[in-house]
């Protein structure tokens, strides 16, 4: 059963600004809400492992008192905004979802962080993650899995499954994760949110746990495209233009044999709101190159980031993650020095993509969320693997660091769906015209 929302649900930020400069509102009474339903739903998501109620409501009333004062720091100004557990936060606990780091507090802020606090944003507190951002599902964590707020049962997606669960169940208006191969993509699509990934370091990473250092992004969830949009300026990214977008849609079959359901679903929105998409074909061999790309050099980056922990402490990881991190040692250096000269072709086979279209459109994830714990689906009387199919259409942009928004797509047997638009860098301001021109078709 879906849970009851909370006072954010379905509320936009530009929205929520305005109340609060015309008074209809303060922060304080949004930052109460917040903490409220944080307190009602946490145990039923356990979309957060930290609550700063006295951080936050002091942040909130200084915020009050700086627009009575005429000092405006902009859109996100006095509102509660939730961060993942693997960025610094200064003064709360950061446990990347595991028992290494069970009573491990930073005393800086990461550098997105810095920018949400200069635009006088609320940090609520700190959301679930999978164990150090390594997997997709959002259930493999020390602190518990993230819940779906459309069913419970079900994975909220991951790694940043906790942000994604608490601004679909209206906790928060916003929340921050961070994108690997698809993190935060994912759990939006599979909660029914937006969620953006910007171009490869167009947010500083700084103060960030690390995954992979080659494809981690830092990226933002919220209700809507133009919420991330409102986000992602006021992190400090730009998408200045305009001119309207010619789009191409990728069958997501090129990449991954998924739910012809999700894939219907999808098509049927973008054909409605987009008469003019183009088809584009992807070159025979990609889909196995990119992902032999993607895997190996996130396996040899992140088997570096823990070897110190594998060797002295194995059993404090999650089984399962403790198994890939074995296995991600195993890969021999001369296969990540081919995966680099690979990803450098990739590059000019996805820019000849774009040759005729700006915007590449397809599914954000070719299955609907699956039961928790759940790791292998039955599609079509065929068994498919969980992991490969929540990632398989995320983590080619992360190989080519391109900037990616999903958007709700409506739903599949009661469970939600994304689109997923794809751009160049420096084309974000068609990216999200494209992510306009089909918002009205998405709301229905």
């Amino acid at each position: 059963m879906p849970i009851s929302p909370g006072f954010f649900a379905g509320r936009d930020l530009a929205g929520l600004a305005r109340d609060l400069r015309d008074g209809r509102v303060t922060a304080t009474a949004l930052t109460e809400r917040a903490l409220a339903a944080a307190e009602a739903l946490g145990p039923e998501l356990n979309a957060f492992v930290t609550v700063d109620a006295a951080g936050a409501l002091k942040a909130a009333r200084q915020a009050d008192e700086e627009l009575a004062a005429g000092t405006d720091r902009g859109p996100l100004h006095g509102l509660p905004v939730a961060v993942k557990d693997l960025i610094m936060v200064a003064g709360l606990p950061a446990t990347m979802g595991s028992r290494h780091f069970a009573r491990y507090v930073p005393d800086t802020d990461a550098a997105c962080v810095t920018r949400l606090r200069a635009a006088g944003a609320v940090i609520v507190g700190k959301t679930t993650t999978h164990e150090f951002a390594y997997g997709p599902t959002g259930d493999r964590s020390a602190n518990g899995p993230s819940r779906n707020p459309v069913d419970p049962a079900r994975m909220s997606g991951g790694s940043s499954g906790g942000s994604a669960a608490a601004v679909a169940a209206g906790i928060v208006p916003l929340a921050i994760g961070t994108d690997t191969g698809g993190s935060v993509r994912i759990p939006a699509a599979l909660c029914g949110i937006a969620g953006f990934k910007p171009a490869y370091g167009a947010i500083p990473a700084d103060g960030l746990f690390p995954l992979s250092t080659s494809y981690d992004h830092v990226g933002v969830l919220a209700g809507g495209a133009e919420d991330c949009l409102i986000a992602y300026r006021c992190l400090g990214g730009e998408a200045s233009g305009d001119g309207s977008p010619v789009v191409g849609w990728v069958d997501p079959a090129g990449l991954f044999d998924g739910d012809a359901r999700v894939t219907a679903a999808v098509r049927a929105l973008l054909e409605d709101a987009l008469e003019d998409a183009l088809e584009v074909r992807l070159p025979e061999g990609f889909a196995g190159e990119v992902w032999e790309t993607y895997t190996v050099v996130q396996s040899c980056e992140t088997a570096a980031v823990h070897a110190g922990r594998l060797e002295r402490a194995p059993e404090l990881f999650d089984a399962e993650v403790l198994e890939r991190l074995r296995a991600a040692c195993e890969v021999p250096g001369w296969r990540y020095v081919r995966a680099l000269e690979s990803r450098r072709r990739l590059a000019g086979t996805v820019e000849a993509l774009f040759g005729r279209h700006d915007v590449l459109a397809m599914p954000t994830v070719p299955i609907t969320a699956p039961l928790i714990d759940q790791r292998e689906i039955e599609l079509d009387g065929r068994s498919v693997a969980v992991r490969p199919a929540l990632l398989a259409l995320t983590s080619p942009w992360n190989v080519l660091g391109l900037p990616a928004l999903t958007v709700p797509a409506g739903t599949v047997a009661g469970l939600p769906v994304g689109l997923q638009l794809v751009c160049r860098p420096g084309d974000e301001a068609r990216l999200f015209t494209a992510a306009a021109r089909l918002a009205p078709a998405a709301l229905r």
